[in-house]
């Protein structure tokens, strides 16, 4: 029994010891170079495919349609009409677009 547990220490370790030491080098290089060489230029294309999108991002018309931006109750802050997080450049009033 005894001569069992020791054999399969050293056998365990053996093991171990060989998959440590396989002759690629160390894994941190690997990781290293593919965040440098595939994480940041897939970022950077992201950025740039995101950019080039908004660029040719075209604001639509205002149409006044009875059935949106329904005010049954003001806002309790300002005139009532705008929202918290209100953009005039991208949210139109009942009355259309602020910057118009």
């Amino acid at each position: 029994m005894a001569f069992a547990r020791l054999h399969s220490r050293i056998f365990a370790r053996q093991f171990a010891s060989a998959a440590d030491n396989h002759g690629k080098g160390d894994p941190t290089v690997l990781w290293r170079n593919l965040y440098l060489f595939v994480g940041i230029p897939a970022t950077l294309l992201g950025l740039l495919n995101c950019y080039l999108s908004e660029q040719e991002h075209v604001k639509q018309e205002f149409i006044p349609y009875e059935h949106l931006r329904i005010r049954n109750k003001r806002f309790p802050w300002g005139d009532g009409q705008r929202s918290l997080f209100h953009n005039p450049h991208t949210n139109a009033l009942p009355t259309g677009y602020e910057d118009e």
